[in-house]
């Protein structure tokens, strides 16, 4: 298949308000705009050999999960997707346009190219709604209330469990490989006067390490307030891991963690701590107050 064989299959996906076609877009941004780049890399981020449809969605999810952090809409999306001659960039291309549509995307440009593996970055432009304000992770302050968006954990068991050799129709497996972006709570935190917010990707204590950082503040999470998915205590078991570990550190959870003053109930959210004036950075677990490291990913360590 050429280039241009698949380029002209691409705009014939996207309709006639395709801005596929010339050597730039020309796009109608608003004065501010959210910008974000990710990668999604065969062996890093996903098992080789991994269904094209599956890379494809995964790589919107976890973009659409920074803008959610911002308290961004979603707007325009430029793809560049290198892969070996092999690899099924039709399969590929079917599902992204496809989430683009769930997701209200534009899909406005990108580059192709061949490589040994799979490597698909994605540049994502969002905008501010109307009546919000931005998402920042310095605007947490004493006093406020610590809060998660979602379960934790989880996707850190489903990596574990594809490494065994699990498929897709495992909960924990999809959850690694299928994360759902919060965009709706982070518009939400947006039309809220208060409050710091950044998504959990890397693992929820260094990310609170990064947001308390930011903002100049501590903060102390309480081990028993962590929220869990139904049967993940029984799949810890299984593994032989330590949920909490799993928890603060295993990351790629793509839930948001956010603060807000005292009496805001976020829906469907869980408090897990509070943030303090002090700089150091806690967490409660059997009683005992200790000191929480900074562990998680760090793609330049790991």
């Amino acid at each position: 298949m050429s280039e241009d064989h698949l380029l002209r299959g691409l705009r014939s996906r996207l309709g006639p308000s395709s801005l596929l076609g010339d050597d730039a877009a020309i796009l109608s941004l608003p004065a501010e705009a959210a910008v974000t780049v990710d990668s999604q890399i065969s062996g890093v981020h996903f098992p080789p050999g991994l269904d094209p449809a599956l890379v494809a969605r995964r790589l919107l999810a976890v973009n659409l999960s920074d803008l959610a952090a911002m308290g961004a809409e979603p707007g325009h999306a430029f793809l560049a997707l290198s892969a070996p001659p092999a690899f099924d960039r039709e399969r590929f291309f079917d599902a992204f346009v496809e989430a683009c549509r769930e997701w209200n995307v534009t899909l406005a440009g990108g580059d192709l190219a061949r490589c040994d593996q799979v490597v698909a970055t994605l540049t994502l432009i969002g905008t501010k709604p109307a009546g919000g304000r931005w998402l920042r992770r310095s605007d947490a302050q004493p006093g406020h209330d610590l809060w998660l968006g979602g379960t934790v954990g989880e996707s850190a068991a489903g990596r574990m469990l594809i490494a065994r050799g699990a498929d897709a129709e495992e909960p924990a497996v999809r959850r690694h490989l299928m994360p759902v972006p919060q965009l709706a709570l982070g518009r939400w935190l947006g039309r809220q006067s208060e409050g710091a917010a950044m998504d959990v990707s890397d693992g929820v204590a260094i990310d609170l390490h990064r947001l308390c950082r930011e903002s100049g503040t501590g903060a102390v999470i309480d081990a028993e307030a962590l929220p869990f998915a139904d049967g993940f205590l029984d799949l810890c078991n299984t593994l032989a891991a330590d949920p909490y570990e799993l928890a603060l550190a295993g990351g790629e959870d793509y839930v948001l963690l956010f603060t807000l003053p005292p009496g805001a109930q976020p829906p469907g959210c869980h408090r897990i701590g509070t943030i303090l004036g002090e700089t150091k950075i806690e967490w409660i677990r059997e009683g005992r107050r200790r000191a929480l490291p900074a562990a998680g990913w760090d793609h330049l360590k790991t």
